[in-house]
């Protein structure tokens, strides 16, 4: 056959198959959302084949015991999606009324729900924190009165969470807003529901960093991990040393003032949300050098020469520690967090293998050639200086390495077999993060969010009884090397969602009735003003 007629062959065989993969293809949604279904998936809920309508204009937050700024602000928030919603509802109405169908209102003779009732058992707490207590109930309408619904809690988070809960069972409809009659008892299963955002690859504005909380709000995720500085810029502007900024930054608008991380460690505790702030050492330190070299290694050529590059920080010296002491605590005047991550991932050796004076050290120590035993100097020194100010997160490298860590470390789990590492860490009886099966920055097409669902932290088998009471939870990482503020928030949501519920959820649900879980929860989420991407296939979002 003469090579133009194979190719026209080829061409008319490509537009066959292509053309009979499209004919099975569904017509309309590929996955139908649900309506009115939470997420993350309720521990119980028992739900009853009645409606009730609701309207901004008549119904009211009541605050029944415990009152605080944090709950004030809650429910001016929730106000504001309250009435966003029914403009959707006007709009669905609008349109029924437009095509000239039939005006009855299916829902106008059910009644209204016109309250709901906040009781708090318990005083506020004002700051977050890993114990916390999430629990509530949630009674849609109460038994002795059918105008009221009512969210009782033993604190304030728990009350947070009820009630992004109740925001997200109201549906807009042609016919409103409509709620079902359910009855919901929910509590997380692990305590530390996590992402992380990292600022050193691509500053991302503040605005941005503000409604990623949101989202984790929307979530339950109720722990930030702020990777604030790395090797390609250093945008942490502290007031006492400002040329790590001034130097450090990408330009010298780019970086977060001490005005703006209280703003965001402050909108963050409104909801409920922790901020742990993290200076990786001894690697992903470039940054610092540019303005203090003394704290890193000197790099030197085949000569013997200073090569003029800098590496890792130099645990042969103790000026690093005495700064970064420092540096640390003083970061703490702003996060208010006990736990504090150091860092101790991806550290090079080949700069610390060409300093003579580095080397010069080992041969005397007697542990020449082993350089994870230099990594070990430096974070024993770190942890030594630390230890009465922070407890803190290390990347899995360090107990690797180390083995022997200060109490109560915990390590955060991201690389090779998780069930292995995790099983390792906590089997040694140091408190683990599961971040491995996590990472928002892979992508893949198509709904790889269930990649993300599957993954439990808690599967990996037990070498003895309370091993996993030692998995504190997981958290869902967005680095940032091809990320910035044009793609963040499309590029996390609603895959992180995927996570949240991950660590929610007691139970499992199947990735069918997920999927439509999720679909409605994407289109909820920028209802809101969060860009979610399109979690399962073709489909519509009326905004």
């Amino acid at each position: 056959m003469p090579r133009a007629g194979l190719i026209c062959l080829l061409i008319y065989t490509l537009l066959l198959v292509v053309s009979q993969v499209a004919s099975n293809k569904k017509i309309g949604p590929w996955v139908q959302p649900t309506e009115g279904e939470p997420w993350p998936m309720p521990t119980i809920k028992d739900i009853f084949d009645r409606d009730f309508q609701i309207h901004p204009d008549r119904f009211d937050f009541q605050i029944t015991n415990e009152n605080c700024d944090i709950l004030e602000k809650a429910i001016r928030k929730y106000k504001d999606i309250l009435m966003n919603d029914y403009i959707i509802a006007e709009k669905l109405i609008k349109h029924k009324k437009d095509l000239q169908q039939d005006e009855t209102n299916d829902f106008e003779n059910i009644q209204y729900i016109n309250q709901i009732q906040i009781h708090v058992n318990n005083p506020c707490e004002m700051q977050p924190h890993i114990n916390m207590n999430e629990t509530y109930d949630l009674i849609i309408p109460n038994i002795d009165d059918h105008e009221t619904a009512i969210l009782i809690c033993n604190s304030v988070w728990g009350a947070l969470r009820g009630l992004e809960t109740f925001s997200q069972l109201i549906v807009p409809t042609s016919n409103g807003l409509i709620i079902r009659m359910q009855r919901i008892r929910d509590f997380p299963k692990l305590p530390h529901r996590g992402l992380l955002i990292d600022t050193g690859r691509h500053f991302i504005p503040v605005q941005d960093i503000l409604l990623t909380l949101d989202g984790m709000s929307y979530n339950k995720l109720n722990v930030l991990h702020w990777h604030i500085v790395d090797d390609n810029s250093f945008p942490y502007l502290n007031s006492e040393y400002p040329e790590l900024a001034k130097k450090g930054a990408f330009h010298p608008l780019l970086v977060y003032t001490p005005k703006d991380m209280k703003m965001i460690v402050e909108y963050a505790r409104l909801l409920g949300i922790r901020v742990i702030p993290e200076f990786d050492s001894p690697g992903h330190t470039e940054s610092w050098g540019l303005s203090y070299p003394e704290l890193l290694s000197t790099c030197y050529n085949d000569e013997g020469q200073p090569n003029g590059k800098r590496g890792p920080v130099d645990p042969t010296k103790s000026v690093f520690y005495n700064f970064a002491t420092d540096l640390f605590l003083q970061s703490k005047i702003i996060f208010k967090d006990r736990y504090f991550h150091i860092g101790g991932d991806e550290v090079p050796y080949d700069c610390w293998k060409s300093n003579p004076k580095i080397t010069k050290f080992m041969k005397k120590r007697n542990i020449t050639g082993r350089y994870e035993k230099l990594e070990e100097l430096h974070h024993k020194k770190l942890m030594n200086a630390l230890k009465d100010d922070i407890i803190p997160i290390v990347w899995q490298e360090v107990f690797d390495r180390v083995k022997k860590l200060y109490r109560n470390t915990v390590v955060q789990i991201w690389t090779g077999d998780w069930r292995k590492e995790i099983a390792a860490v906590t089997n040694a009886g140091y408190p683990a993060i599961l971040s491995t099966c996590y990472y928002l920055n892979y992508i893949a097409q198509g709904g790889d969010w269930i990649k993300f669902y599957e993954c439990d932290p808690l599967d990996f088998p037990e070498s003895f009884v309370g091993q996993k009471k030692l998995v504190m939870g997981g958290e869902a990482c967005m680095w940032t090397e091809f990320v910035d503020q044009t793609n963040i928030h499309s590029r996390m949501w609603p895959r992180a969602s995927a996570v949240a519920e991950r660590l929610w959820s007691v139970n499992f649900d199947n990735i069918e009735n997920a999927a439509s879980r999720l679909e409605e929860h994407a289109c909820r989420m920028n209802r809101r003003g969060i860009p979610a991407q399109p979690p399962n296939g073709p489909g519509f979002c009326i905004t």
